[in-house]
């Protein structure tokens, strides 16, 4: 989920400007992709593990949104739609209880977006592969400045999702 990365990262950038001490903000910096890591994936013989304890430790409204991101990670491990609406609610109610704006204005995202997010239970489909064609076409559309028409911009998309289709069996 991009919102919960960007929501992360503002929180972080936010308290970097406010910070006056220059540690903290010192141990702030550089601490982006430190945060918006999972936990599995930190580089341990870098030492990633050690400097995101030490970042969390310095800010306590860091601590509660990265404990918060890892806590909605779990989200998509629960077993049925039953448990899944449970761990979003109780994470709806801790992240009202921070007063961290940021998480307030996740928190109406998620809120309104519920249905939606716990309909993945009842049909468990990624949109994944959809957004990837989309970007594709994105792209082809940057690259269409010298087609002459819609016709041949069509053609173009048609031609690439025929080499997509023949390259997966």
């Amino acid at each position: 989920m991009t919102k919960k990365r960007e929501v992360a990262n503002k929180i972080r950038r936010d308290l970097y400007n406010k910070e006056k001490d220059k540690v903290i903000k010192k141990s702030l910096k550089g601490s982006r992709w430190l945060l918006l890591k999972n936990p599995e994936n930190l580089n341990l013989q870098k030492g990633e593990d050690s400097r995101l304890e030490k970042v969390l430790e310095t800010n306590t409204t860091l601590f509660y949104a990265y404990y918060l991101k890892e806590e909605l990670r779990e989200l998509w491990n629960q077993d049925n739609i039953r448990d899944a609406s449970k761990l979003l609610k109780q994470w709806i109610e801790e992240a009202n209880e921070t007063e961290i704006p940021q998480l307030k204005k996740m928190v109406e995202l998620l809120t309104k977006h519920k249905t939606g997010i716990l309909n993945w239970y009842k049909c468990n489909i990624s949109t994944g592969p959809l957004e990837e064609i989309n970007n594709k076409i994105k792209t082809l559309k940057r690259q269409a400045y010298g087609y002459r028409d819609l016709d041949s911009f069509m053609l173009k998309i048609k031609a690439m999702h025929q080499d997509i289709y023949t390259k997966c069996g």
